[in-house]
Order: C-alpha cells, then sequence, then structure tokens
C-alpha cells in the first residue's frame, strides 16, 4: 500500500468481572495501540483497594518465582524464554504449587547454607589446630588462640544433638573414641554461647596431664571425619538440587509465563480509568482488524461489553493536534525488509503516502551501481538466503537484515554483470559478454559499460556520471512529488503551493535541469528562460504574503516588510544551494562505482602478479584474492551502505519528512516483557 492502513479510535467500556480475560485477549491479539483517554486523572477511582491489594499479590508472588528460579540459577533462560502464546493466567493450582515449591526450595537453601557454613567452620578450626599441632606448648595454652576455642569432657548422644541443634554453624561437636568423650570447637566470638549450651547440656570438662604439649592426633583425626562427613551431606545436598532444577525447568518455564502474564495485566489495570465496577479500555486499531475484534469480545464476554469507535477525524485530540494517529503499514516481504530505513529516520504521519516502497527501489538501485560485482553480490545474496526464516538458526538474530541482503546482493550481481567482474577478476566474463553483445549488436565488446579509466572509455565514463545525476533528479523529483501530495492532503496548502519543496520549488528545479540538458546538448539558452526562473522565484519569495492575501488574513506581512525580505531573501538562496547541493551529491554514486572498480582491480592485478611466482605463487595469488574480496565485501560494502543511507536521509527524506509521526505498536505480552 502507498498510504497507511485506516485507524479506528475505540473505546471499551468493560466489567470488573472480565476485564483479566480481555486484556489477556489484547495482549494475544496484539492488535490496540492503548492510548491515554479524554479524561483526567482525578477520574480515577482511588478506593478500588481490591485491585491494588491483588497487584501486590502478584508482585510478591513473581518476586517469589524469581527467586526460585534464581537459586537454581534458571532466572535468565526462563526470563528469555519467555512466550505470551503460552501463558495463561495462573489458576488457583498455580499458586498452591508455588506455595509449597518455596517451602521445599527455601528448606533445600536453608540446609545448603547450613552445611556450607559447618564446613567452613571446621576448615577454620582445622587449620588453626594443624598450627598448634607441633608447637612445644603447654595443651592449656590452646584457650590463647586468635580464632579457635576448645574444650574437651564428657557429654551423652543426647546432649551432644541438644548442643548441636542449640548452636548450629556456631561450634562444632567431634567424639573421640570414646561415644562420650568429645571435642567442643567454636570461634572466640562463640565461646559464652558455647559454654553456656554446654553447662545446660551436664558437660564434663576432662584435666589435661600437667605440662602436656600440642593437640592430640586424635583430636585430628576426629576434625578431618566431621570435615568430610559434612562435605559428603553438601554433596547430597548439590545432587539434589542438580535433580531438582533438570525437573522444575520446565515447570518454572510454565509458571514464570503465567505469572508475568498476570503482572502484565495488573500494570495495565493499574493505568487503566476505573470504577469498582468497570474499566476503560482505549486506543487505536486497524480499521480492518475491527469487525473481528468486536465480534471475538462479545462472544469472550458474553456481550457484557460496551465499544465505541470513531474516525480520526472525530477525534477530538487528534483535530486539535495533541495526539497523533499511530501509523501501521502494510507491505509484502520485499518492502517489509526496509521499514526499519525508514522508521530510524521517523514514522510518515497518519494520511501521508508512505515512502517505503520508494526506499526499497531507491537503496537496491543506489547499492547494485556503487558495489557492481557478480561474484561479491552473489555473496551477499547467499548471506541474505543464510539469515532467513528458512535459512541458519544461528543467525536467526539478524533475520532483519534477509531481504535487504538478498535485493542488494541480486543488483550487484547484474551490475557486475554490465561490468564484468566476478570477485574482482574483469577476465571472466569477457568471452561470455563478447558473444552476447555480438549477436545482440553486432558490435562484440569485453565488458557493457567500463569504469575503468581508460584511453577509449572516458567518454562511457562521463555518461555513467550523468547517468548517476540523471538517478538524483529522478530521486529529488519523487520527494518533491510526495511531498506536494503529503501537503495538500494535510490541507497545507501554503506549503503545498509556495514552498522550496513544493510547486513553486519543483517547477524552479525541473525547469533548471531542463536548460542544464539543452546546455550540454549544445543548445543556447533564450530569454524566456530567465523568465521561466523568475516566475516560481517569486512565488517562493512572494508566498507567505500571496496565501494570506487569498485566505484574506490580515496584515499580510505577519511581522512587517523587513522580516518579510530577510526570510524571502534567504529561502530564495536556501532553495538555490538546496537543489545544486542535492543533485550533485549523487556525483557519489559515481565516483563509489568507480573506487569499487579501482580496487577490484587492485586486488585482480596483485593477486596475478603473485601467483606467477615459483612454488607458492599460485595458493600466495589465491589468498591475497580471497582475502582482498573479504575486504571489499566487509568493509567497502558497509561504507556503501552507509552513504544509501545518507543519499535517502539528506536528499530524500529531507523533500517531504518535515514532521514525523508514531508507529503502530499495538499491545502485545512478548514486548511487554522485553522491555
Amino acid at each position: 500500500m502507498i498510504r497507511p492502513r485506516p485507524m479506528k479510535f475505540v473505546e471499551i467500556y468493560v466489567l470488573s468481572r472480565d476485564v483479566d480475560r480481555v486484556i489477556e485477549y489484547l495482549g494475544r491479539k496484539a492488535v490496540l495501540h492503548l492510548s491515554q483517554d479524554d479524561q483526567s486523572e482525578d477520574k480515577k477511582d482511588q478506593e478500588n483497594t481490591d485491585a491494588l491489594d491483588r497487584s501486590e499479590v502478584i508482585k510478591n508472588q513473581l518476586e517469589q518465582l524469581e527467586d526460585i528460579a534464581g537459586y537454581l540459577q534458571l532466572f535468565e533462560q526462563i526470563k528469555a524464554s519467555f512466550s505470551g502464546e503460552l501463558a495463561q493466567l495462573p489458576s488457583e493450582t498455580d499458586i498452591q504449587f508455588l506455595q509449597s515449591l518455596s517451602t521445599r526450595i527455601d528448606n533445600l537453601r536453608t540446609r545448603e547454607l547450613e552445611k556450607t557454613q559447618q564446613i567452613r567452620t571446621l576448615e577454620e578450626t582445622i587449620h588453626e589446630a594443624r598450627a598448634f599441632a607441633n608447637l612445644k606448648a603447654p595443651f592449656s595454652n590452646l584457650d590463647q588462640l586468635s580464632y579457635l576455642t576448645l574444650r574437651i569432657g564428657r557429654l551423652d548422644p543426647q546432649g551432644q544433638e541438644a548442643v548441636s541443634k542449640s548452636l548450629g554453624d556456631r561450634a562444632v561437636i567431634i567424639p573421640l573414641d570414646d561415644g562420650n568423650k568429645v571435642v567442643a570447637a567454636s570461634s572466640r566470638k562463640g565461646r559464652f554461647a558455647l559454654d553456656t549450651e554446654l553447662k545446660k547440656a551436664s558437660f564434663s570438662p576432662l584435666s589435661v596431664p600437667e605440662g602436656f604439649t600440642g593437640v592430640p592426633e586424635e583430636l585430628l583425626q576426629g576434625l578431618e571425619t566431621s570435615l568430610q562427613q559434612h562435605k559428603a551431606e553438601l554433596a547430597s545436598i548439590l545432587a539434589e538440587k542438580q535433580t531438582l532444577t533438570g525437573e522444575l525447568e520446565p515447570v518454572l518455564q510454565r509458571l514464570y509465563n503465567n505469572f508475568m502474564l498476570a503482572s502484565i495485566v495488573e500494570d495495565l489495570k493499574s493505568s487503566l480509568r476505573s470504577s469498582k465496577n468497570a474499566y476503560l479500555l482505549s486506543g487505536w486499531v486497524p480499521a480492518s482488524e475491527l469487525k473481528s475484534l468486536v465480534q471475538e469480545l462479545v462472544a469472550l464476554t458474553d456481550g457484557r461489553l460496551s465499544i465505541r469507535s470513531y474516525n480520526p477525524d472525530e477525534r477530538k485530540k487528534v483535530l486539535d493536534g495533541e495526539e497523533k494517529v499511530p501509523v501501521a503499514l502494510d507491505h509484502g516481504n520485499f518492502v517489509k525488509g526496509f521499514q526499519g530505513v525508514v522508521f530510524s529516520y521517523g514514522a510518515p504521519l497518519y494520511g501521508t503516502i508512505d515512502p517505503t516502497p520508494f526506499v526499497a527501489l531507491i537503496f537496491t538501485l543506489l547499492f547494485g551501481i556503487m558495489f557492481g560485482d557478480l561474484g561479491q553480490g552473489f555473496v551477499l545474496f547467499l548471506l541474505g538466503l543464510a539469515t532467513s526464516r528458512k535459512g541458519i538458526q544461528a543467525l536467526k538474530g539478524f533475520r532483519a537484515y534477509s531481504t535487504p541482503l538478498i535485493a542488494v546482493g541480486l543488483s550487484s550481481m547484474l551490475m557486475g554483470l554490465l561490468d564484468g567482474e566476478v570477485f574482482a577478476n574483469e577476465e571472466i566474463l569477457i568471452r561470455p559478454t563478447r558473444i552476447i553483445t555480438g549477436a545482440l549488436t553486432g558490435h562484440p565488446v569485453d565488458r557493457i559499460l567500463a569504469l575503468m579509466p581508460e584511453k577509449d572509455s572516458m567518454g562511457k565514463l562521463f555518461i555513467f556520471f550523468g547517468f548517476t545525476i540523471g538517478v538524483g533528479v529522478l530521486i529529488n523529483s519523487i520527494g518533491l512529488i510526495i511531498n506536494i501530495i503529503n501537503q495538500i492532503t494535510l490541507k497545507n496548502y501554503e506549503k503545498a503551493l509556495f514552498s522550496k519543496t513544493g510547486l513553486a520549488g519543483a517547477l524552479l528545479f525541473w525547469y533548471a535541469i531542463s536548460m542544464a540538458m539543452r546546455v550540454i546538448l549544445g543548445r543556447s539558452l533564450i530569454w524566456f528562460d530567465a523568465v521561466a526562473l523568475a516566475v516560481p522565484a517569486i512565488f517562493i519569495f512572494w508566498g507567505p504574503v500571496l496565501y494570506r492575501l487569498l485566505t484574506h488574513q490580515k496584515p499580510a506581512m505577519e511581522h512587517g516588510f523587513l522580516v518579510f525580505f530577510m526570510e524571502g531573501f534567504v529561502e530564495i538562496l536556501e532553495t538555490i544551494s538546496t537543489y545544486v547541493s542535492n543533485t550533485v551529491s549523487f556525483l557519489r554514486v559515481g565516483a563509489f562505482a568507480l573506487s569499487h572498480a579501482v580496487l577490484s582491480f587492485i586486488v585482480f592485478t596483485l593477486s596475478t602478479m603473485i601467483a606467477k611466482q615459483a612454488y607458492v605463487g599460485p595458493f600466495m595469488g589465491i589468498l591475497v584474492a580471497v582475502f582482498g574480496n573479504l575486504i571489499i565485501i566487509v568493509l567497502e560494502g558497509m561504507i556503501v551502505a552507509i552513504q544509501v543511507v545518507r543519499l535517502q536521509y539528506y536528499e530524500f527524506f529531507s523533500k517531504f519528512f518535515t514532521e514525523t509521526g508514531i508507529p503502530y505498536t499495538p499491545f502485545r505480552f512478548q514486548r511487554e516483557v522485553e522491555q
């Protein structure tokens, strides 16, 4: 389509009991571009505490789920794999399962943390005990260690269990050979708690022989044995965690989808106008989708809703310029691939001409002219196929570039056939070109278009540069025509008739081009040429005054004669300089085509010279040819693409993109999560 899709503004009044299902449907349908309603925010019911409470509950449940997934190291994976298509609002069973799962994971996490801390305490205890083991100091001096506190004595198994349970990871109880004989160890900071609990459990200290030095080997062995037991228990806990991770991944993905959907629904509800019993959803819908939308919503709610629709010119905010109608474009695969070029500059205004089809053709044409090579173009074509929907999955992130790559690849291949280049080789196509041109014209030539400067080809080269200027004139003219039609559509008649990019500017440009063509063809100028140039220039200069007179606006010179004269004089100068620069700028198309031919000639000549060397010459020649072509494809390909985009933005878009619109971005769950 040459214009954006027609849009309708809709207001959907839905009961509170149905609003969740309606929002879920709209998120899947992805058809409603949400808009702020006409009512002020102070009319929103602030007493709807039930909705606020539910939003907080959903938020807590989602945080709980994210915490579980984070502990199992699955959060980033399930977040990246979110699917709005597979999601549904969480059921009571989902909520109960989440609670039980949370309890189970908390228990596992607590066990892991406790066991990890116990292992750390044991390792530090063993380290300090070993450091003291070989010292010739009395055992009684152990109490002076900087970290460790040791108590040796008798404690029955029930007391051991009670002390271990009370102190947790603050101390360790190490049984010795005799089941009732133990060594209790804690940090210096925890010695008071240790002594208190030991006293409660009827701990009987054992006296150490006077002058006994070092740490008993029995104690060290007990510490080591206890450490190994704790490590085995931790390994068992981690294995259980790993098993849970594998089992719960699909379950967590489903729960994340459902609770994320519920969170998005609640966030949207919190921004809507509502009362205790109803909600209002308003926004823009393509006119072609409105009928099916109404039918499906009526069926979904059993008719418990009200829908009103308006044309854009029936909406006060649009008429007052307070709101822009979102722009939805409808293109085939080829043109759709170039939408990114347009929208990176700005969306067209609703109701104006969609420039995307022109951009697709211009981009393809200019790239082919500047990057003509049959082999290199074929590589771009293959890259386009590889990044397509049916191409290599590893390249799916580049899918948006598939269509442009295929298009410019084919264009480059066609230009390569004309200038006779295949991977920078100028000899491969000579024979078939001579056969074809001989059969068609009776005069065989080595190549149809010779870009390399040669004695007998300079005339053709100048003709080629003239052709690129002609392409520039055509592209500028298309931009002018688009602008004139757009301004008439928007009822900006002054800009459509009297501006430098309106009808007056277009006539000035076209007549100046016709004069230049007559001079090039050897024909002389006549007196009428001055009149023909002066008339549109006068309309540009006097345009604002003429329009105000025609529309009966007073005063005719709004800001006085001096301001009017200065503005008109500057406008004339800007018009002339703009058209000259916009036209001459297209010489870069020929210049880059020539530079491509020269660079290809250098690569071909260098590889041929190296290939003639003895021994490794052929191999090195092939290597130079491959490496040289890679540089041309990657580096020059990027430069040419940038130049094509620059020509479109500054020479083409500047004619009619005086104001940008807003793109049609319907509410959908997938995009809400990505944002």
